[in-house]
């Protein structure tokens, strides 16, 4: 990172808050989004941050996301609840949709929560880590813009396509979780090694042609985004298409970029959480079938393998006992639009 400062994470999201609502977005939204991108980073997930302030607004200047719209939640059936997110960003609509999640998947054991048109910008493991935190195994995934190019393509049309997974550990233990992209990398990632003028891998993405670049603007502005794994991550990414678009009603990627029509917005479009419940599954068997589940962590873990999250997790405790690294640059851009001078 380049040069920083540090703000506790009090200021942070009071920083946050106040920029949003000078922005025009209505204080519940506000409050909810900068909850999601402080907590991106004091984890040290600095593309999904405090940085991510800046697609917020822009998306909002562009007339693309409701600062406002209250969450319609319908109750579908016995396993499946729905939430309307009415064009707003994601967050208040998850919020209202979880506890009613939470409750289902205790009752039937499995239960799924779709969000629908909402504007989504944030990592998943924030959500995710919210249900493990009640007991549940979850899973979430949602499409995005069209950035990826298939494997064997050469022009966009699969989103970064984030996928995540949490597994309950005990209260004291954090969860397993895993939170990636079905892309070579975030799109974030690309966008900070821009504005940092930094080359990326050429793995990450290819130009207009078809051909690798290390140029993180020719990616973003000519070119493609690559898939994780070849035709592995492109058959996942496509499965998150179907999962989270086409199966609860709502936009691909190809179609989230349609309806942004070049105004640079984040993604609309829908999102889908399945939730289980361990102990509604395994009755009398659930402390052993846990504890089989902690038999295998151990034994990654003494091979030296590092679970997913663990640095994140390092990251949060100095966070919580220093405060929040900000790069200056960004903090003085969003200083300016919290005080309402860009």
């Amino acid at each position: 990172m380049n040069a920083a400062i540090t703000l506790p994470i009090d200021e942070a999201q009071a920083l946050a808050e106040r920029l949003l609502k000078r922005q025009g977005f209505a204080e519940p939204h506000a409050q909810a989004i900068a909850r999601t991108v402080v907590a991106g980073q004091r984890d040290e997930c600095f593309s999904h941050g405090l940085y991510r302030l800046l697609g917020c607004v822009h998306t909002l200047k562009a007339g693309k996301v409701s600062p406002s719209a209250q969450p319609d939640l319908h109750d579908q059936s016995p396993a499946i609840v729905r939430v309307d997110a009415g064009g707003a960003f994601s967050q208040l609509a998850y919020e209202l949709g979880r506890p009613v999640l939470v409750e289902k998947a205790r009752s039937q054991g499995i239960a799924g929560l779709a969000i629908n048109h909402c504007v989504h910008f944030s990592a998943l493991w924030i959500e995710i880590e919210a249900l493990t935190q009640a007991g549940l195994v979850a899973f979430a995934c949602t499409p995005s813009h069209a950035w990826v190019a298939p494997a064997g393509g050469t022009s966009p049309l699969l989103g970064t396509n984030p996928m995540a997974f949490g597994w309950p550990r005990g209260d004291d233990t954090p969860p397993y979780l895993f939170d990636f992209a079905t892309s070579a990398i975030a799109r974030g990632d690309i966008e900070l090694a821009r504005r940092e003028g930094r080359a990326v891998p050429e793995e990450w993405g290819i130009d207009g042609e078809g051909n690798p670049t290390s140029d993180p603007a020719t990616i973003l502005d000519e070119g493609a985004m690559q898939p994780f794994g070849g035709h592995k991550g492109s058959a996942l990414a496509t499965m998150v298409e179907l999962l989270a678009g086409p199966l609860i009603g709502d936009l691909t990627s190809h179609e989230s970029m349609a309806f942004d029509d070049g105004a640079g917005g984040l993604p609309y479009h829908g999102e889908i959480i399945l939730a289980f419940d361990p102990k509604r599954w395994l009755g009398d068997g659930y402390q052993a079938s846990m504890q089989r589940a902690e038999g295998l962590f151990e034994r990654m873990a003494a091979q030296g393998a590092r679970l997913p999250s663990q640095r994140r997790y390092q990251a949060r405790k100095r966070s919580l006992a220093n405060g929040l690294r900000v790069a200056k640059p960004l903090y003085d851009e969003l200083l300016a639009l919290a005080n309402g001078n860009a």
